[in-house]
């Protein structure tokens, strides 16, 4: 058995190495109707489902943020798209940005 303790900066992490994460196989519907759900009330479907089920949820939110993986293929895409050198991953997050934010101008006209 270890008997090593934990470092004090990791002690608020010690409960959520604890956690188990559930999967659920519903219908699609239900998925569907949880996530819009959980967009109305600005939190996460796992926030969401917690809430459902009666359990606790955090109040403040942590980074709320989107995130889309990109692959070297996908800046290669990309950098051709926007006329930048696929190497200049930062330029190219930029314009990425740009474009979601046209998008949901492009939504509220």
């Amino acid at each position: 058995m270890n008997n090593r303790k934990v470092p004090d900066k990791w002690q608020s992490n010690v409960k959520a190495v604890k956690a188990v994460q559930v999967a659920f196989d519903m219908d699609e519907k239900v998925q569907q109707e949880i996530r819009k759900a959980a967009v109305d009330a600005s939190l996460s479907p796992s926030d969401q489902i917690r809430m459902i089920l009666g359990l606790p949820v955090h109040k403040k939110p942590k980074r709320p943020r989107l995130t889309v993986s990109l692959s070297p293929d996908d800046y290669q895409l990309l950098g051709e798209k926007y006329g930048i050198e696929p190497s200049m991953q930062l330029e190219i997050k930029r314009k990425l940005m740009d474009e979601l934010i046209d998008f949901v101008n492009d939504k509220q006209i």
